[in-house]
């Protein structure tokens, strides 16, 4: 994904994360949880740029938010009455109020200010150190630290920080104040003495846990230190005290989670390597392409060393048919060395366009985009290379390029049905889907035996509001594909949005029977992760939701989708600990830089809510409260 990849939203409820999606496209594992915890009864505070819920169970996550956007045209001006201009300007001096204090906020330098005359400092101030102030009574010290401390709010004032430093060190040798101490940190915090910051701030936090402006002061100066992860844990406890409602503390708990995941997310990536995705993720994407015989000259028939450029194409192509994960790797492996050794002829486009397809599978978009370039350069007249260059630039954000590649590839055979469905998936993604509907049906037309763009007609239609079409489209599917087991899964999604539960499992059990009997090696693990949310949602039976998202990684070890629901289902039970594992799995699944962070947001989130219940018991509980008040209200 890009910052936000173009990814499609399907129907309403339920993810259809079908097969036939390239995975520029494909419904990711992010998609699939965002609209999870929309369905299960989460309180969310959507905030600048990040939604944040919180679960029956006390659970606060966060999830990304950054496409959303919303403008209301202003209403026609209308002449207001005296009066109305009055209390006009006074609600506009309010505002300019509350957004400098917000302001100030964010620099860390609000001071608890004298509101009253009494507090100005007389021109004598009291000389008080550690050997003096014991000969002194409790009321005479208290009236003493009440002077220093408006003494130093004038110094502070003044901007004479060091002055103002040492009147807020004798007020508090005269009464230790939670107050004096944030006051002294909000003059370390313009000296940019992060350290002092820290050391008064605890101290203040040491006697008002709850102090909301300590908190935030140490979050600031925690981040200055680059010690995000406890800038998070502040920001995050400063925000449940007061409910969300602080807008700054709200943007600066979202800078801090992109912080850290950018951070760790960096780490993974170079970690990471040349790795394929789950083989269910590579075997959706190549099966959104209708299948190809062996070019001649690459067939059984062609005497071809394995030693050759041209043995190890073939090689590659023979193993990407196996569609298990061993097979990939082989794939993945001789493309790469066929080019290495070349003479490939006419065919070096072809191995160009397949090791752009594993690299791009890999995470690597630009080094795809490169080689694909070559292809249609070497080869004009491959339209499978403009198709995969088109949704690489769709994934890029450039919708233009995309677009003419599509053209492109129809300029040079206007009969190929693959044109149509994948640019229909352009327009679907971009929720243009009357026009994604016309190139599925010309797909269809072109070629009536390609199963995925009946299923995403299918989709399309249901997205469109026409759910009677779309269920005849899929009860036609299933007449015509009865032996794919595709189709009974998708099918069984549409059901399940419907809440028709039973027969969705119905659907979904054939899948998984009909996968067993077609594909023992490389069945696809789909089905049984939406098995596990139909009876989830339908019955609530968590604990045969996990058995199946389990027999699904036993099948798949790297499915992101049955990590992340694996978590999701664990979070929404109050295991969090147990959850925090499977974020972090799932960061590690993540295929591009922008879903590793993505990814690693949900695990640091999580993190933070576990260190939040161990050292603010009492905000654990509040969440809990928070929860159960608020459930029945969800919505992203």
């Amino acid at each position: 994904m890009s910052s936000e990849s173009p990814l499609p939203q399907p129907t309403e409820n339920v993810v259809i994360d079908t097969a036939s999606l390239p995975a520029s496209s494909s419904a990711s594992i992010w998609d699939r949880v965002s609209k999870w915890v929309s369905e299960n009864k989460a309180l969310v505070y959507t905030i600048a740029g990040v939604a944040v819920v919180v679960t029956s169970a006390g659970v606060v996550y966060y999830l990304s938010d950054t496409g959303r956007t919303a403008q209301a045209s202003p209403p026609a001006e209308k002449k207001k009455s005296k009066n109305q201009r009055r209390k006009e300007k006074e609600r506009k001096k309010a505002e300019e109020e509350k957004k400098a204090k917000a302001a100030s906020l964010q620099d860390g330098i609000v001071l608890e200010q004298v509101t009253k005359k009494t507090e100005e400092p007389s021109e004598e101030l009291p000389e008080i150190d550690e050997a003096t102030v014991g000969q002194l009574s409790e009321e005479t010290r208290n009236n003493y630290a009440a002077k220093l401390k408006a003494a130093g709010n004038k110094a502070y004032g003044s901007k004479e920080y060091n002055k103002a430093i040492d009147l807020y060190g004798k007020a508090i040798i005269c009464k230790p104040d939670p107050v004096f101490y944030s006051n002294r940190a909000a003059c370390y915090n313009i000296l940019s003495e992060w350290e002092k910051v820290v050391e008064d701030t605890s101290a203040a936090l040491a006697m008002d846990s709850e102090y909301v402006k300590a908190l935030n002061r140490r979050a600031i100066a925690y981040e200055h230190l680059e010690k995000f992860s406890e800038a998070l844990l502040d920001f995050t406890a400063s925000c449940i005290i007061d409910g969300f409602s602080n807008e700054v503390s709200r943007n600066a708990l979202e800078r801090l989670l992109k912080k850290v995941a950018e951070r760790k997310g960096k780490a993974i990536l170079e970690a990471k390597g040349k790795k394929l995705p789950s083989t269910t993720f590579v075997s959706n994407y190549l099966q959104s392409f209708r299948p190809q015989p062996l070019p001649e000259g690459l067939d059984e028939s062609a005497e071809l060393s394995e030693e050759s450029g041209k043995g190890q194409l073939r090689k590659g192509m023979i193993s990407m048919a196996k569609k298990t994960g061993d097979g990939y790797e082989e794939a993945a492996a001789a493309f790469e060395k066929a080019l290495e050794l070349g003479e490939l002829g006419e065919f070096e486009a072809l191995a160009l366009n397949l090791r752009a397809t594993f690299t791009y599978l890999a995470g690597n978009a630009q080094a795809a985009l490169v080689d694909l370039d070559k292809s249609v350069a070497l080869q004009p007249s491959l339209v499978q290379s403009y198709i995969k260059r088109a949704s690489l630039h769709l994934e890029l954000g450039n919708r233009d390029s995309a677009a003419d590649d599509f053209e492109l590839a129809i300029s040079h055979n206007k009969d190929d049905p693959d044109i149509y469905y994948h640019r229909a998936q352009l327009h679907f993604i971009l929720a243009e889907f009357a026009e994604a509907a016309k190139d599925y049906q010309k797909s269809i037309d072109l070629d009536r035996n390609f199963i995925y763009s009946h299923i995403q007609l299918g989709v399309t239609q249901y997205k469109m509001g026409s759910v009677a079409s779309a269920m005849a489209t899929f009860r036609r599917s299933v007449k015509n594909f009865e032996d794919v087991p595709d189709v009974y899964n998708y099918y069984g999604e549409l059901l399940l949005d419907q809440q028709n539960f039973s027969e969705a499992i119905e659907k979904f059990d054939k899948a998984v029977e009909m996968e067993k009997q077609s594909k023992p090696l490389g069945i696809n693990v789909l089905p049984l992760i939406n098995k596990a949310l139909a009876l989830f949602q339908w019955k609530h039976d968590f604990q045969e939701a996990e058995n199946l998202c389990k027999k699904a990684l036993i099948i798949d070890p790297e499915c992101d989708i049955a990590v992340g629901t694996m978590a999701q289902l664990l979070l929404q039970q109050g295991k969090v600990s147990q959850a925090l594992k499977y974020f972090e799995r799932a960061a590690e699944l993540a295929r591009t830089e922008a879903e590793i962070i993505n990814a690693i947001s949900y695990a640091e989130a999580t993190r933070t809510q576990l260190e939040v219940q161990e050292k603010y018991p009492q905000l654990a509980a509040r969440l809990q409260s928070m929860g159960a008040g608020f459930g029945g209200h969800a919505g992203l």
